[in-house]
């Protein structure tokens, strides 16, 4: 009887992620054009900062993707464990001479930089259930208004990241993404739909292990994932074929970049 509850367990729970993999209200900007973002701050916790942080496999993929002009990409972190949007103080980041005011090239020379602006785009995310916690949805609202705002100001363009479910928490998928997309509608902003990447590449290989041991964090491969999809939607080019694979082995690697392209264009409704 045992075995028989527990398979019954399994099925219900394949049969939520599967729903929530497609349950999402439109959002109303599909693209950010052909003037796509080359240099990013990425404003979160440690669901970008796992893994060597997912903003650097998002950069090996765009230079990957142009190995031509691949000097012209970067990303940044600032990142704190466990933060809300209301943690950060997303005006400071935009103070010349700090964050991103040099980098160093691949002969570890020091470059300063002398971009007219300091990022082409700001990628932020909330802490993990923050958009749908009874107590703090509000806050989150108020502060994706605000520092979109703010964003904007300096000249570059928010993009808010739309996190995933935990894993024993198959439900999350479609309340995140409704607020995510929500928020993004609201602030004339793209919203990158990571989470609902996670709970496709869970409906189609629910072996693959996207999660840390925690059930939260992503795993390599959840993160090259979200890294995957954070590309598509930046560029609006598919990582299909794109020759960094974060050290995964090629059938994963090549598994995870179609389910983001899959998932970008579904959402986006191309």
């Amino acid at each position: 009887m045992s075995n028989v509850i527990r398979g019954i367990c399994a099925m219900l729970a394949l049969a939520c992620w599967t729903a929530a993999a497609h349950a999402q209200t439109r959002p109303t900007v599909t693209s950010l054009g052909p003037d796509f973002p080359k240099v990013e701050i990425f404003i979160g916790n440690s669901f970008f900062y796992y893994n060597n942080g997912m903003p650097s496999q998002v950069s090996q993929l765009e230079r990957a993707a142009d190995p031509e002009h691949k000097e012209d990409y970067r990303a940044w972190m600032a990142t704190i464990g466990g933060s809300g949007l209301d943690w950060h103080d997303v005006e400071s980041y935009f103070r010349p001479g700090a964050i991103a005011a040099y980098h160093f090239d691949e002969q570890n020379n020091v470059l300063f930089d002398e971009r007219d602006r300091l990022f082409d785009a700001a990628v932020m995310m909330d802490c993990s259930q923050c958009p749908i916690h009874p107590r703090l949805k509000s806050v989150f609202t108020e502060f994706a208004g605000k520092d979109s705002a703010i964003v904007r100001a300096h000249g570059a363009k928010p993009v808010f990241f739309m996190s995933w479910a935990y894993a024993d928490r198959p439900e999350m998928t479609a309340q995140l993404a409704e607020a995510y997309t929500g928020a993004g509608n609201a602030n004339n902003a793209l919203v990158i739909p990571a989470g609902l990447a996670f709970a496709r590449a869970r409906e189609k290989q629910p072996e693959l292990g996207l999660y840390a041991p925690d059930r939260r964090h992503p795993s390599p491969a959840g993160t090259y994932l979200a890294a995957c999809v954070t590309f598509a939607a930046l560029t609006g080019r598919s990582p299909v074929g794109n020759l960094y694979h974060a050290n995964l082995d090629e059938p994963t690697a090549k598994f995870l970049q179609q389910t983001a392209w899959d998932t970008v264009q579904d959402y986006y409704g191309k």
